[in-house]
């Protein structure tokens, strides 16, 4: 199991995969959601809906855990914190990162999803890797069962 090189990682997280995020809800049990992402500037930029729960949670507590994988084995594992840039508005920063994501998920049609749906407010948050693993999937050898018996 080896880590995508510097150029497969961007390449990878170019393409459409969902992000799966881990936080911490009110009660302190985790909360996981999938969401769209755009990697940009070293980092991950997240927009939520205004009333996103995970909006909130991030407020609370801006730790996260971020899972993006295919179904190949290729993943990337981000540990970071979670930024506020803005708060929910309309027409804000948040637009530039939400009009690259519609259209790396969902072409033409996401474009469309999102001038409909431009008059709801979003958030814009940015998560700066504090430690980020890739894989090109497989198994490592310290997972093997048979490497443990010699």
């Amino acid at each position: 199991m080896s880590r995508l090189s510097p150029t497969e990682l961007t390449a990878f997280l170019q393409e459409p995969h969902l992000c799966r995020l881990g936080c911490v809800d009110e009660g302190g049990y985790p909360y996981v959601v999938p969401c769209w992402f755009h990697y940009a500037d070293g980092g991950f930029y997240l927009v939520p809906r205004a009333r996103s729960a995970w909006a909130s949670y991030l407020q609370q507590d801006p730790r996260v855990f971020l899972c993006i994988d295919a179904e190949n084995g290729r993943r990337v594992l981000v540990k970071g914190k979670a930024q506020l840039l803005e708060a929910p508005n309309l027409g804000g920063r948040w637009l530039a990162s939400a009009r690259e994501m519609a259209l790396r998920y969902q072409g033409q049609a996401g474009l469309q999803y999102l001038e409909t749906t431009s008059k709801e407010p979003r958030w814009l948050f940015f998560v700066a890797p504090e430690q980020m693993l890739s894989s090109r999937g497989g198994w490592a050898k310290r997972y093997k069962h048979s490497d443990w018996l010699m």
